[in-house]
């Protein structure tokens, strides 16, 4: 009888396993890789201090030179693109995804208030989308939207909601991320017409678009597919969840369409089938938006494990950059590998170590240790690189986390 029972529990572990094959993921073991200590033989206290004075120096370092992040009065704040001198909803969700991960409450409301109160469009067929950039006196410069600054806002709302607990107005977490979600897909179909405001999401591909109006809706970014945070919106989100469940693997598809299958590399704009978008100055090769691809690829795989082509993909990106030469490799490049820059970017840098993270390549270590070493950007082009520094060290650190809300009932995206 005893063996009878023992047999069963195996059959029945068998079924689990095989019914819900994502189960190493980081969402269903809490576990998160540390390559620094796994590769490096770095010790916890090296690595904190690693990460909290990267965090010192780019949040409240010398004004001039170092700093991104700037206070407002008592409870407000802005990250500053300090060479173009303006304010980005990249940066400012890329600030608050990085302070809600290290557990920084004040600078995160004090960027959330800042993006609310100038950013956010409170009326209009913008509203409750945001102004891309605006000046750092908080005027708006432009009325379009970037979609890679909407998504991060969700996230990292949802993530404050979890770790910290809903207050009350802007501050109720769930409820604005919720918000930013249902403006995604409540807008106008997409429009020929650069004056009609379309949804962020394409309803019929389930794709993010590039900008959601006129001609800009009609292609996407490949570093603004974020399969793993449309997961969690699949099983937390009040509503649409079968569309955010369906995003999530229509954006690894589009990906794997998109990236080159020689190099790896993807373009920066592109059509919805994947193919480059020629006609936008140059955002048919691999540049500087396309550097996130690999971040958003292996951490989608570090949380979810899905789709094991994200690991080949890491593979032939670190493949090519190891060919190029790991200490002096390009920032820009054709699909097919043809170097287009000579500059050696920080950014980069930080996009490849994260690409280790799913990478079975020999010698990814390489590219953790090149992370290590780099020192943190300043100077005049400190933002891009800076910001990106920053998500890389906290991802390759395992210190880039799901902080998790109750599932809603509704979700159909996963057995969990």
């Amino acid at each position: 009888m005893k063996i009878k029972s023992i047999l069963f529990l195996i059959f029945f572990s068998v079924l689990v396993i095989a019914g819900n094959r994502n189960a190493s993921g980081s969402y269903y073991t809490g576990k998160y890789s540390n390559l620094f200590i796994d590769l490096l033989g770095k010790n916890q206290e090296q690595i904190n201090s690693k990460v909290d004075s990267a965090f010192n120096q780019l949040f409240f370092g010398d004004n001039k030179t170092q700093r991104l992040f700037y206070p407002v009065g008592s409870d407000m704040g802005y990250i500053e693109d300090i060479n173009n001198q303006d304010v980005r909803t990249e940066g400012m969700s890329y600030g608050m995804m990085i302070a809600v991960q290290l557990n920084k409450k004040e600078v995160f409301d004090k960027l959330w208030k800042w993006a609310k109160t100038y950013m956010q469009f409170q009326s209009g067929q913008h509203k409750d989308f945001f102004a891309w950039h605006c000046r750092t006196d908080g005027t708006k410069i432009d009325s379009a939207s970037a979609s890679d600054g909407e998504q991060w806002f969700v996230m990292s709302l949802f993530f404050a909601a979890a770790r910290w607990g809903d207050g009350k107005g802007m501050f109720n977490y769930k409820a604005e991320a919720q918000n930013i979600l249902d403006a995604m897909l409540s807008k106008a179909d997409s429009s020929d017409r650069g004056d009609v405001v379309t949804n962020m999401f394409n309803k019929k591909n389930h794709l993010v678009v590039f900008v959601p109006n006129g001609a800009a809706d009609k292609f996407s970014d490949p570093s603004y597919i974020l399969p793993h945070y449309y997961e969690l919106w699949a099983r937390w989100a009040d509503k649409n969840n079968s569309f955010w469940c369906e995003a999530a693997s229509t954006g690894r598809n589009f990906l794997e369409k998109a990236a080159n299958t020689e190099t790896g590399l993807c373009p920066d704009y592109a059509r919805f089938d994947g193919t480059p978008v020629s006609s936008w100055g140059g955002h048919n090769d691999f540049r500087f938006d396309a550097w996130r691809v690999a971040m958003n690829s292996a951490m989608d795989y570090e949380w979810f494990r899905k789709d094991n082509w994200e690991v080949t993909e890491c593979n032939r990106l670190l493949n090519f950059f190891s060919l190029q030469g790991i200490d002096d490799y390009g920032n820009q490049y054709t699909l097919d590998g043809k170097k287009l820059s000579n500059d050696h970017s920080t950014g980069l840098v930080a996009m490849n170590a994260v690409a280790a993270v799913a990478s079975t390549n020999k010698d990814k270590k390489d590219f953790v240790q090149a992370l290590w070493d780099v020192p943190i950007p300043t100077g005049e082009y400190r933002y891009y690189d800076g910001m990106l520094y920053m998500l890389g060290l906290l991802q390759v650190s395992g210190n880039f986390r799901i902080y998790k809300l109750p599932v809603n009932p509704k979700s159909n995206c996963s057995n969990d």
